[in-house]
């Protein structure tokens, strides 16, 4: 599908449909939010983990733990950035599952709104969710010891580039979240996509470290692509070789061609495939 395809399924043509599809998509969004904020332990526990990430890792195995150029405290820090936003991602999935379940599609179907618009506020909600996230797992890195060594523009590069990786990703989780029987479901499916992702990468340990299987998953994996280019925007990398592999070679380009194909495929089927269960 071309980026002209894309937009057409996103976005209505007259500019009286365009008011109407944002204004859907923003009272979506608002929405969402304001489930979170009546809701305050989903948010609590979806920043929690990460924290413990940083401090399981930093404080209980970084003294085991040798990277060569580097400290393991700054090598580590966009692994869990990067996991952070990639588990982030799941609320899509999972809140689509739920809505689901209790019939809030079903309410959405008698209003006059933009089926593209539901799937724009509940991806959008996720961003909002993600960036406090990245904010708290920040100012946790800098209580262990982690600075950043660069630019600010490469700084800010960095984080849009873990958002706009997590926001992509959502469109998959919110297909996957429509696509199951029960909310319970997108949890084990979820995790079955997620770990592999995260854990089988650069993200903790350096790629060359791992069984020869293993490790060309590993580099060749888009997760492996985003940490590197991550730790390349907050100069976090130091003198550790990069593995002579075209993806972490050039890491900001795998990411974004990754990003560009996640929207391209996954918002066209997400939105059709919503507009099906709406349908019903």
């Amino acid at each position: 599908m071309t980026a002209t395809a894309l937009t057409q399924t996103l976005v209505p043509s007259s500019s009286a449909g365009l008011g109407t599809w944002a204004s859907d998509g923003w009272t979506v969004t608002k929405r969402n939010l304001i489930k979170v904020k009546r809701s305050p332990d989903m948010l609590i526990f979806a920043v929690l983990q990460p924290i413990m990430f940083v401090l399981l890792f930093s404080q209980v195995y970084g003294g085991a733990i040798s990277v060569e150029g580097t400290d393991y405290t700054q090598f580590l820090m966009a692994g869990i950035f990067a996991q952070t936003v990639v588990f982030g991602s799941t609320f899509s999935g999972a809140a689509m599952a739920q809505d689901l379940k209790e019939g809030i599609i079903d309410r959405f179907r008698t209003l006059p709104m933009s089926a593209s618009a539901v799937l724009i506020g509940r991806t959008a909600s996720d961003l909002v969710l993600n960036s406090i996230s990245m904010v708290i797992m920040m100012l946790t890195g800098l209580a262990v010891g982690w600075r950043v060594n660069a630019s600010p523009l490469s700084f800010v590069g960095g984080v849009a580039l873990l958002l706009l990786f997590s926001y992509s990703f959502s469109w998959v989780m919110a297909l996957l979240g429509m696509s199951v029987k029960t909310p319970e479901t997108i949890n084990n499916a979820s995790f079955m996509i997620l770990f592999p992702l995260t854990f089988i990468s650069n993200a903790f340990v350096p790629s060359d470290t791992l069984p020869t299987v293993l490790r060309v998953f590993a580099e060749w994996n888009p997760v492996s692509a985003l940490v590197q280019a991550a730790r390349q925007s907050f100069g976090n990398v130091g003198s550790t070789p990069v593995p002579d592999i075209w993806t972490l070679q050039h890491p900001y380009l795998t990411v974004l061609v990754g990003i560009g194909v996640m929207l391209v495929v996954f918002v066209p089927l997400a939105v059709r495939k919503f507009q099906r269960i709406s349908s019903k």
